[in-house]
Order: structure tokens, then sequence, then C-alpha cells
């Protein structure tokens, strides 16, 4: 275990952050964020048309309504704010690790319920999965598990009886069957639902730092560790938690970093068991692209990953892994090739037709920045920098697989509208990139990020 001594040495990659050229870019693009989210919001004014088709919403690129008010969470989350961003630097330098893993955790998870509980207990946080549109509603349909899978594609196409609701169409239904589940053990209803997905979206951020540590700064300059540690406030404080806790996208985001964080354990060698990790996040990769087919793209990561720990040993496994995951549901009577053509012709049945392509292709990205802060932007910057490509830098790899998986969700056509959670798995990778940012820096940009999930969520009521 590295002491807090070892941890602070100077920094080479990050030691050109004293370059004013730097600086000014990392301003530029934080500024160049701000300006891409007011376009995305004057744009549909200025053209006198709504994106959003059949959705009304006056604050585009959200799906949000503009309300100010506050709530009794208020106090707690400018609270958390300013403690994190006053100490939170400090903190993860001087904790040993695994106390840093559970503070980032506790910290998310705090931060995460007092934005929800701005909007109060119902509407922030036990109501969001029980919504005419949401898989609650479905629950009590379900009386065969396994007739229910069966039947599953049969019930995706739009206008027709028995129909699913919104949300269980457009995913594959192992969401489902985890509230279901729940429902069958005794923990039915909103609250129980919502605090499931509370705790494992929340744990996102902690399987990026197990990654980063293991993957970054394995060609060069500062440990992964250390990197780790430099990021560890940003994952914790980052917008993205207006959404991680109140909707299924956040329980996806969780899921998923942990089987990108297995896979580099087992890449790295750096577990007892590589080949048990493999198969783990073999199951757990392939278990996500039956929470969401958008999870499929996460592959690129994945990839990223074995590229980094220059090792595809772990490839073999992690496959046969997924394989036993695709065959169970298929085995069962899900077929995930017939529901993703089903739910392609389902989307343009209704929004998908009225949501303007020419303006999401650019606005999805302001709905990101949204979620991901201001400070991410800068730190893509520096991740992307040729001599970090160069060297095949771990967590440059990270965030280069991130963004090929934002571009090829964007490019698709399949996100329109609403991606600040629907890209959630991808933004929080991307959010690693914060810990490129100059030290000295860190507290303006945690406070920016911190400032625009504030605003956010105090000035307009999202839908979630």
């Amino acid at each position: 275990m590295s002491t807090a001594a070892e941890l602070r040495p100077a920094d080479p990659a990050v030691g050109t952050a004293g370059d004013r050229a730097a600086v000014r870019w990392d301003l530029a693009l934080g500024a160049a964020g701000v300006l891409l989210v007011i376009a995305a919001a004057v744009a549909p004014h200025l053209l006198a048309t709504d994106p959003r088709g059949n959705l009304t919403s006056t604050v585009a690129p959200l799906l949000a309504n503009g309300d100010p008010h506050v709530g009794w969470g208020t106090p707690f989350a400018v609270l958390l704010a300013v403690a994190g961003v006053a100490w939170g630097p400090t903190v993860a330098q001087r904790l040993s690790w695994r106390q840093l893993l559970g503070a980032t955790y506790v910290l998310t998870l705090a931060w995460s319920m007092s934005l929800a509980m701005v909007d109060g207990w119902q509407r922030g946080f036990a109501g969001n999965l029980t919504s005419e549109d949401e898989y609650l509603a479905e629950v009590p349909r379900v009386t065969d598990v396994h007739g229910m899978l069966q039947a599953f594609t049969s019930h995706i196409i739009d206008y027709q009886p028995g129909r699913w609701t919104t949300h269980v169409a457009a995913h594959p239904p192992g969401a489902f069957l985890v509230y279901v589940g729940l429902d069958r053990i005794g923990l039915g209803g909103g609250t129980f639902a919502s605090l499931l997905t509370w705790a494992v979206g929340c744990s996102a951020g902690v399987a990026v730092l197990v990654a980063v540590r293991v993957l970054a700064g394995r060609a060069g300059g500062p440990g992964g560790e250390q990197l780790a540690r430099r990021a560890a406030p940003f994952l914790a404080l980052a917008p993205t938690a207006i959404w991680v806790a109140v909707s299924a996208d956040g329980m996806f985001a969780g899921v998923s970093a942990w089987g990108i964080a297995l896979l580099a354990l087992a890449a790295t060698r750096t577990v007892r068991r590589p080949v048990v990790a493999a198969v783990g996040a073999g199951v757990v990769l392939g278990f996500g692209i039956y929470l969401s087919y958008g999870l499929v793209v996460l592959g690129v990561v994945a990839i990223a990953v074995l590229v980094a720990a220059r090792s595809w040993t772990p490839l073999l496994p992690a496959v046969l892994g997924a394989l036993a995951v695709v065959a169970l549901f298929t085995a069962l009577g899900f077929w995930w090739l017939d529901g993703y053509d089903l739910v392609v012709q389902r989307y343009y049945q209704g929004i998908a037709a009225d949501r303007t392509y020419s303006y999401w292709i650019w606005a999805n990205v302001a709905a990101l920045v949204c979620a991901v802060g201001l400070a991410t932007p800068a730190g893509v910057r520096r991740a992307l920098a040729p001599a970090r490509l160069r060297r095949r830098d771990g967590l440059s790899l990270l965030v280069v697989g991130a963004l090929l998986a934002v571009v090829a969700a964007d490019v698709s056509g399949l996100s329109r509208s609403e991606t600040e959670r629907i890209w959630l798995p991808f933004g929080v990778w991307l959010l690693a990139a914060t810990a490129l940012l100059p030290v000295r820096h860190q507290r303006a940009w945690l406070a920016a990020g911190a400032v625009v999930a504030l605003a956010i969520n105090h000035l307009l009521l999202t839908a979630w």
C-alpha cells in the first residue's frame, strides 16, 4: 500500500499544467461546454421548433421544465458541496486505498440523495420508477417469469393490446427482471426499487477508481493510484448524481462499470484468480446488454482495457462468461437480436420520428456536458494528448473507449434526447479524465461541477 507521502511527488504528466497555454486550453474547453449548453437551450426558440416532438420541455437539452424551487435536501446538498470542494482533494490523498473507496461511495450516496431530496421523497426519489411509463407499472402483470420472457418480444411494438410501457419495451428484460425479483421477495414498490437503483448506481465511481488504479500510469507518468486519488472527488461530486439515483440507467452504469473493473483486474493480473475475474467480467458485461441494448457499445471500453493492459489472455474466459448469459436468456425464450430489431421499430413509431436528428446529434453532447460537469471536457483534452496515446496510457485509452461509445450511440440516432441519463454508463468513464487536471486547480473545477449540479436541481424540475 502506497503511503500519502509516496503519492505526492511531482507529476510530469500534469507538470505542464503550470504552462499558461495549457491552462488557457482548460478554460477554453470549460467555456465551450457552457456555450454548447446555451446554444442547445436557445436553438429551439430561434428555429421556432420543438425538437422533442410530443414531449414538451421548456429547457432543452435536458428533459426538464423551468421550476425554481428548494427543498429540505437543499442545505445538505450545499454543505456536502462546500465540504467536498474544501477538503475532498486533501482527504483523497490521506486515506488508505480501501478507506478512499469507501469514502467515495458514501459521499456519492449522500450527494445524490441530498440532490434528490430537493424535490422531496416521493417526487425526487421513491416515485420515479412508478410512473405509467416505468418498469414498476408492469410488475403486477408478471405471473410467470418464464412465460413473460417467452412472450416478451410480442409486446414490444406499440399500438397493440398488451404492449409494454415505454421503458419496459425500450430495454431487454434484464432490468425488468430485477424489479420483478424484488417484488417476488417481498420488496416491491417504488421505495425498494429506488433504493436498489441508488445503491448500485452510486457504486459506479468506485469501479472506475479500481480500473484506473490498475491501468493508468503503466507507461510512465504518475502512478495509477495517484491518478485515481485525483479523480475520486470529481466522481463523488459529479452532476451525474442528479440522475444516477433515480433512473434505471444509473443501475446500468453501476453494473457495467464493475464489469469493466473486473476485466481490468483480470488483464493486469492484480487479483489472485484472474481467470475467475475474467469470467466474472464476462458474466456482468453479458448481463449488461440485457439491461440496455445500448450497453453493447461498451465493448469498445472493454477492448481499451485489454490494449492498455497489453494482455488478451482474459478475452476467451470473458467471452465464455458473456455467452453463458446469452445462452441462458435464449434458452428461457428471449432472443436479443429480435428484441433489438423490434425496439428500433417501436422507437420510430413514436418520439424518434419527431425528434430532429440534426439538432440532437450535437444537443445530446450538451446534455452529456450537464451530466459530467465542466471539468470533464478539459480533462478529456489532456487525456487525448498525442504523447499519452502513443504510449498507450491506460487512463487515456479508457477515455478514448468511452468517447467512441458516445459517438456510436449518437450517430446511431437511437439516442435523441435524455442522454443526461441514457449515457451515464459512458459518462462515468469520461469523468476519470479529471485526474489529469492540475492539482492546484482541482478545487475550482470541483466547485464548477457542484454549482452545475445545484443549479440544475434547483432551477429545473427534471423528469428524473
